[in-house]
């Protein structure tokens, strides 16, 4: 039984594309997420701020 070089290589690595899909993926996430918690957190509405302002406490954000 001989073993398959090139078959195997391909199965053990990850394609490229899949690990630039997931990165670009991630960092989407990670700039909606910004985007979502410092603008409720500077908006001038109260409840929007002070929404935002308890979530960051209540992740051990410090924001004082």
């Amino acid at each position: 039984m001989s073993l398959n070089i090139s078959l195997l290589t391909r199965l053990a690595t990850p394609q490229l594309s899949a690990v630039k899909e997931k990165v670009l993926t991630s960092l989407l996430a990670i700039a909606l997420g910004a985007v979502l918690l410092y603008g409720a957190g500077f908006s001038e509405m109260s409840q929007l701020h002070n929404a935002a302002h308890d979530g960051r406490h209540s992740a051990g954000f410090p924001c004082h």
